[in-house]
């Protein structure tokens, strides 16, 4: 199948069928936002309607700290979503990713799929998308290309060995990654972020992506879309029983996206991404160190109906966190940074056993 025959069919699918991450057997979401508690201040002392929402990223001011994440481009049928989620980027002052651009570095007629971001965003924050796998194929000229189409404020490399790994089409060749991402990052004309795609990002990798000269990283945790899930409902429909069970079993792999950002806070600015669904769980995240948070499945329905329900649903988040920073005292986006914190339940195991001082969160 062609890439960009796969890219419309990985929309539709997360549509139309449920490709989120399994929750526990107790209930609790895989994320681990369920686990994590902010401390409520009876006394705020600040006015709800004067909070600063707004935060800097990679040179780019932002109105809330918030991206809507890498999800589609790379064929006709995209171009409608893409276009309503980046006007309402451009609408709400927030910043966009765009999918894979390997279809159209592939095919320069599906360009169109992502210029439109640009266009309807033209004073947004933008950044393109490019797999860690292509990178050596495509080399910088390449990318420059990717650049060019949708004129990126930077560029995100992403990681998505667990799909590759369970679709019959999948890239497994993982030799010399990071020397690949080292060189981008090194000549490539924009901030490069290294994103997950769902599986997380461990402390030693995120010390290897800082060290490589990554501006920023993404730690696409367990707990959002499962891209092992998508890739079991394709094999079903191709009668691939062997990538069917491979998806099945590995549906839940991954670090926990709360997990995932303590590990990867190295001193560079981080992107929570992976089961982001309200404002309470972008408070949370910026709480245990990210630098603002991506949304991307919430947003897919909305999308394929008009900029409008991309916005509405956007806002409620915005307004989530509005009632999260005004509950915790917290005047501005740094503030419910140092808000305090308790961590519980399987997301304390994971990060204590992982040799991690879970109670410094609890600041008094």
């Amino acid at each position: 199948m062609s890439t960009s025959a796969r890219k419309i069919e990985h929309l539709k699918l997360c549509v139309e069928k449920d490709v989120e991450a399994r929750k526990s057997s107790t209930g609790t979401r895989m994320s681990g936002f369920d686990d994590i508690a902010l401390i409520h201040n009876c006394l705020p002392g600040i006015n709800k309607d004067s909070l600063d929402m707004g935060t800097v990223f990679l040179g780019s001011k932002l109105d809330a700290p918030l991206l809507i994440a890498s999800m589609t481009g790379g064929h006709p049928g995209t171009k409608a979503a893409n276009a309503a989620l980046a006007g309402a980027a451009e609408e709400l002052r927030i910043g966009i990713g765009v999918g894979s651009q390997r279809a159209a570095i592939e095919d320069p007629q599906l360009e169109d799929s992502f210029r439109v971001v640009r266009d309807k965003a033209p004073n947004a924050f933008v950044y393109g998308n490019v797999g860690a796998a292509q990178l050596n194929e495509f080399g910088i000229e390449g990318l420059e290309k990717a650049v060019e189409m949708i004129d990126a404020d930077a560029m995100a490399i992403h990681l998505n060995f667990l799909q590759e790994a369970v679709q019959p089409e999948g890239n497994v060749d993982a030799a010399g990654c990071i020397e690949a991402i080292r060189q981008t990052c090194r000549e490539l004309s924009v901030p490069v972020i290294v994103k997950e795609t769902g599986a997380g990002i461990s402390h030693a990798q995120a010390v290897a992506i800082r060290d490589a000269g990554a501006a920023a990283i993404d730690v696409g945790g367990l707990g959002g879309t499962s891209w092992a899930g998508v890739e079991t409902y394709r094999a079903r429909e191709r009668g691939d029983i062997l990538c069917e069970h491979l998806g099945t079993e590995f549906w839940n792999w991954g670090i926990p996206t709360a997990v995932s950002i303590v590990e990867s806070s190295v001193s560079i600015p981080l992107i929570a991404t992976g089961g982001v669904r309200t404002g309470l769980d972008v408070a949370k995240s910026i709480a245990l160190g990210a630098s603002l948070c991506g949304i991307a499945l919430p947003l897919v329905a909305p999308a394929l109906k008009s900029r409008d329900d991309v916005i509405d649903r956007l806002e409620l988040v915005i307004e989530e966190l509005k009632v999260a920073m005004f509950l915790t005292g917290s005047r501005n986006v740094e503030e419910i940074g140092n808000t305090p914190a308790v961590i519980t339940g399987k997301t304390k195991e994971f990060l204590e056993q992982r040799g991690f001082e879970t109670g410094k969160f609890a600041r008094k």
